[in-house]
């Protein structure tokens, strides 16, 4: 199973952008998905979560800003970014909790990231 997290780039604060992460490969069940973003030189914090049934939740300094959503049929999750922030400059990671058969135990998976620049 791989994930693969796309629509990172530069934006100007007060913008939008669009981040997707699909995972491809054998997936039997999709359990909790998240972002999570590492700004330079700091750690890696989480942004957001949704779970199976669509429950999300959020780190405070993006809610109301940020939007998390998934699409089970396409194995592929978003997180809508608005109103950007140059503090939300990071490198946002995808994450899955998904079994890849049935009988199996469920694993964690990490896309490799995407960047988001906010700046003018």
């Amino acid at each position: 199973v791989q994930l693969q997290a796309s629509g990172g780039g530069q934006v100007q604060p007060g913008g939008s952008l669009r981040l997707s992460c699909a995972a491809s490969g054998s997936i039997f069940s999709l359990n909790a998905m998240a972002w999570y973003r590492q700004a330079p030189g700091k750690e890696r914090e989480l942004v957001a979560t949704v779970r199976s049934a669509g429950t999300a939740n959020y780190k405070s300094s993006v809610r109301g800003r940020f939007t998390i959503s998934r699409d089970n049929a396409k194995n592929t999750m978003y997180l809508q970014m608005d109103s950007l922030k140059p503090e939300d400059t990071a490198v946002y990671y995808c994450y899955m909790n998904l079994a890849t058969a049935a009988g199996r135990n469920a694993m964690d998976y990490w896309g490799k990231g995407t960047l988001v620049t906010v700046s003018s």
